[in-house]
Protein backbone atom coordinates (compact mmCIF):
# COMPACT_ATOMS: atom_id res chain seq x y z
CA UNK A 1 0.00 0.00 0.00
CA UNK A 2 1.43 3.68 -0.57
CA UNK A 3 2.21 5.79 2.20
CA UNK A 4 -0.18 8.38 1.72
CA UNK A 5 0.66 12.22 0.74
CA UNK A 6 1.72 14.12 4.18
CA UNK A 7 -0.64 16.76 3.28
CA UNK A 8 -3.71 14.03 2.14
CA UNK A 9 -7.03 15.54 3.87
CA UNK A 10 -8.42 12.28 3.52
CA UNK A 11 -7.18 8.43 3.73
CA UNK A 12 -8.31 5.28 2.26
CA UNK A 13 -9.25 2.63 5.26
CA UNK A 14 -6.31 0.84 3.44
CA UNK A 15 -3.89 3.46 4.14
CA UNK A 16 -5.06 4.23 7.89
CA UNK A 17 -4.56 0.17 8.39
CA UNK A 18 -1.58 0.58 6.63
CA UNK A 19 -0.52 3.60 8.81
CA UNK A 20 -1.77 2.96 12.23
CA UNK A 21 -0.31 -0.84 12.07
CA UNK A 22 -4.61 -1.99 12.77
CA UNK A 23 -6.64 -4.51 10.70
CA UNK A 24 -9.16 -3.52 8.49
CA UNK A 25 -11.35 -5.62 10.05
CA UNK A 26 -10.75 -3.64 13.51
CA UNK A 27 -11.07 -0.42 11.91
CA UNK A 28 -14.82 -1.46 10.72
CA UNK A 29 -15.86 -2.68 14.12
CA UNK A 30 -14.23 0.71 15.41
CA UNK A 31 -16.47 2.28 13.01
CA UNK A 32 -19.53 0.39 14.07
CA UNK A 33 -19.15 1.05 17.55
CA UNK A 34 -18.69 4.92 16.42
CA UNK A 35 -15.31 5.39 17.78
CA UNK A 36 -13.71 6.40 14.36
CA UNK A 37 -15.95 7.77 11.39
CA UNK A 38 -15.62 8.05 7.31
CA UNK A 39 -17.65 9.22 4.82
CA UNK A 40 -18.66 7.48 1.53
CA UNK A 41 -17.52 8.24 -1.81
CA UNK A 42 -20.14 8.42 -4.94
CA UNK A 43 -18.12 4.91 -5.38
CA UNK A 44 -18.96 3.73 -2.10
CA UNK A 45 -15.38 3.71 -1.05
CA UNK A 46 -14.67 4.64 3.16
CA UNK A 47 -12.63 7.91 3.72
CA UNK A 48 -11.64 9.14 6.70
CA UNK A 49 -10.50 12.24 8.42
CA UNK A 50 -6.36 12.27 8.37
CA UNK A 51 -7.13 12.91 12.28
CA UNK A 52 -8.35 9.29 12.46
CA UNK A 53 -4.95 8.32 12.98
CA UNK A 54 -4.38 10.18 15.91
CA UNK A 55 -8.22 8.78 16.97
CA UNK A 56 -7.11 5.16 16.48
CA UNK A 57 -3.76 5.36 18.47
CA UNK A 58 -5.62 6.78 21.13
CA UNK A 59 -7.91 3.83 21.16
CA UNK A 60 -4.67 1.52 20.88
CA UNK A 61 -3.30 3.09 23.51
CA UNK A 62 -6.66 3.00 26.22
CA UNK A 63 -6.72 -0.82 25.22
CA UNK A 64 -3.51 -1.27 26.05
CA UNK A 65 -3.58 -0.22 29.51
CA UNK A 66 -6.41 -2.00 29.74
CA UNK A 67 -9.47 0.58 29.51
CA UNK A 68 -12.45 -0.99 28.27
CA UNK A 69 -13.51 0.02 24.42
CA UNK A 70 -16.48 1.14 26.47
CA UNK A 71 -15.05 4.29 28.28
CA UNK A 72 -13.45 4.89 25.76
CA UNK A 73 -16.43 5.54 23.31
CA UNK A 74 -17.79 7.74 26.43
CA UNK A 75 -14.62 9.53 26.92
CA UNK A 76 -14.32 10.33 22.87
CA UNK A 77 -17.90 10.87 22.45
CA UNK A 78 -17.76 13.76 25.39
CA UNK A 79 -14.86 15.62 23.46
CA UNK A 80 -16.69 18.70 21.27
CA UNK A 81 -17.35 17.82 17.43
CA UNK A 82 -15.69 14.79 17.78
CA UNK A 83 -12.47 15.91 17.45
CA UNK A 84 -9.48 13.85 18.16
CA UNK A 85 -7.74 14.15 21.57
CA UNK A 86 -5.28 16.87 22.27
CA UNK A 87 -2.71 16.00 25.12
CA UNK A 88 -4.46 17.41 27.47
CA UNK A 89 -7.66 15.41 26.89
CA UNK A 90 -4.92 12.90 27.09
CA UNK A 91 -4.30 14.35 30.73
CA UNK A 92 -8.09 14.43 31.98
CA UNK A 93 -8.55 11.03 30.56
CA UNK A 94 -6.58 8.97 32.13
CA UNK A 95 -6.51 11.10 35.70
CA UNK A 96 -10.23 9.76 35.59
CA UNK A 97 -9.66 6.27 34.55
CA UNK A 98 -7.08 5.98 37.10
CA UNK A 99 -8.91 4.63 39.96
CA UNK A 100 -10.38 1.87 37.79
CA UNK A 101 -6.51 1.19 36.82
CA UNK A 102 -5.68 1.41 40.13
CA UNK A 103 -8.66 -1.13 41.33
CA UNK A 104 -7.78 -3.63 38.26
CA UNK A 105 -3.73 -3.92 39.41
CA UNK A 106 -5.11 -4.72 42.89
CA UNK A 107 -7.40 -7.82 41.54
CA UNK A 108 -4.59 -8.75 38.92
CA UNK A 109 -2.24 -8.57 41.89
CA UNK A 110 -4.73 -11.10 44.39
CA UNK A 111 -5.24 -13.08 41.07
CA UNK A 112 -1.29 -13.71 40.98
CA UNK A 113 -1.14 -14.35 45.30
CA UNK A 114 -3.64 -16.45 45.55
CA UNK A 115 -2.96 -18.98 42.61
CA UNK A 116 0.93 -19.56 43.78
CA UNK A 117 -0.23 -22.86 44.41
CA UNK A 118 -1.98 -23.54 41.26
CA UNK A 119 -0.54 -25.12 38.01
CA UNK A 120 -3.31 -24.02 35.75
CA UNK A 121 -6.70 -25.84 36.90
CA UNK A 122 -6.43 -29.64 36.07
CA UNK A 123 -6.75 -29.34 39.21
CA UNK A 124 -3.97 -30.72 41.14
CA UNK A 125 -4.56 -28.39 44.18
CA UNK A 126 -8.01 -28.59 44.65
CA UNK A 127 -7.86 -28.81 48.47
CA UNK A 128 -5.73 -25.82 48.06
CA UNK A 129 -7.14 -23.86 45.72
CA UNK A 130 -8.59 -20.54 46.94
CA UNK A 131 -10.81 -20.05 43.91
CA UNK A 132 -12.67 -22.99 45.09
CA UNK A 133 -16.42 -22.85 45.87
CA UNK A 134 -18.37 -26.30 46.93
CA UNK A 135 -21.43 -26.68 46.36
CA UNK A 136 -21.45 -23.01 45.26
CA UNK A 137 -21.50 -21.90 48.86
CA UNK A 138 -20.82 -18.16 47.29
CA UNK A 139 -23.67 -18.08 45.42
CA UNK A 140 -25.80 -16.51 48.40
CA UNK A 141 -23.63 -13.49 48.34
CA UNK A 142 -25.08 -12.81 44.65
CA UNK A 143 -23.05 -13.14 41.08
CA UNK A 144 -19.64 -12.99 40.42
CA UNK A 145 -16.45 -14.44 41.15
CA UNK A 146 -16.22 -12.92 44.99
CA UNK A 147 -12.68 -14.61 46.15
CA UNK A 148 -11.60 -13.50 42.54
CA UNK A 149 -12.59 -9.91 43.42
CA UNK A 150 -11.87 -9.69 47.19
CA UNK A 151 -15.25 -9.34 48.22
CA UNK A 152 -15.00 -12.72 49.72
CA UNK A 153 -11.93 -13.94 51.47
CA UNK A 154 -10.66 -17.95 52.25
CA UNK A 155 -10.94 -19.68 55.07
CA UNK A 156 -8.27 -19.02 58.30
CA UNK A 157 -6.21 -21.81 59.67
CA UNK A 158 -7.96 -24.14 60.84
CA UNK A 159 -11.51 -23.37 58.88
CA UNK A 160 -12.38 -25.55 56.14
CA UNK A 161 -14.12 -24.15 52.55
CA UNK A 162 -17.07 -26.13 54.44
CA UNK A 163 -17.31 -24.15 57.85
Amino acid sequence: MLKPPPRAAELTVGQVAARSGVAITTLHFYESKGLIHSRRTAGNQRRYPRDTLRRVSFIRVAQRVGIPLRLVAEALSGLPDERTPTREDWTRLSAAWRAELDERIDQLQRLRDNLSDCIGCGCLSIDRCTLRNPDDQLGDAGPGPHRLLGTYTQPGPGESWTD
